[in-house]
């Protein structure tokens, strides 16, 4: 389990007494799980189900907004990038339509600025992947965040530090190359190099 994504206080478990039950917390227990991973997404639905959650999973964009369409979610747990599509607008549309409904984003590090636009656009919080039910239950349940996370044992390094902020501020810039560059202060070819190249490593 990543300490990244761990949500209790530090050195603490979440335990059936600490989290409440989804109904108890949102006024209902339906929950829109959008993830293209097919085999994940039936993890997730079986654990999320044995929480009291009851899943209503989506392969695609495209399946989510339709199940969006015709009923209101207290809780949904999406990932950004699918096959069809990013869904950040996704996200304000469903908080413009249900803006009671408590969302967690869940995300690759590579794609941390989009999730952080996610939270500012309504989002309840991300999890970096992999994640499991109890840490998806937890930031969908908890009622705040009294403290701080307890540290990684394995923080990221400098390089990938540096990385995630240059993606951070150019999904800010709604991707525009030069004006990222001269947010940061950089070389317009320099900056282009580093966003053709790969996440470092961790």
């Amino acid at each position: 389990m990543d300490d990244l994504n761990q949500m209790q206080r530090p050195g603490a478990t979440p335990t059936s007494q600490e989290v409440p039950e989804p109904r108890d917390v949102a006024g209902t227990a339906d929950l829109l799980l959008l993830d293209d991973d097919a085999p994940l997404r039936r993890t997730w639905t079986r654990a999320l189900e044995r929480r009291g959650f009851a899943v209503h999973p989506a392969g695609s964009l495209a399946e989510a907004r339709e199940l969006a369409a015709v009923r209101r979610f207290g809780f949904a747990v999406v990932d950004l990038r699918l096959e069809d599509g990013h869904a950040l607008g996704f996200i304000r549309d469903l908080l413009d339509q249900a803006p009671e409904t408590r969302v967690a984003v869940v995300t690759g590090y590579g794609n941390i600025a989009s999730a952080v636009a996610a939270v500012k656009s309504g989002a309840l919080d991300y999890l970096a992947k992999p994640v499991d039910g109890d840490e998806i239950a937890h930031a969908l349940l908890a009622p705040g965040r009294e403290s701080l996370p307890p540290p990684p044992e394995q923080p990221m390094s400098p390089d990938r530090v540096r990385w995630e902020h240059i993606q951070r501020v150019f999904e800010q810039c709604n991707r525009n190359v030069s004006e990222t560059a001269r947010r940061l202060n950089m070389h317009r070819r320099t900056l282009q190099r580093i966003l053709n190249k790969r996440a470092p490593r961790e």
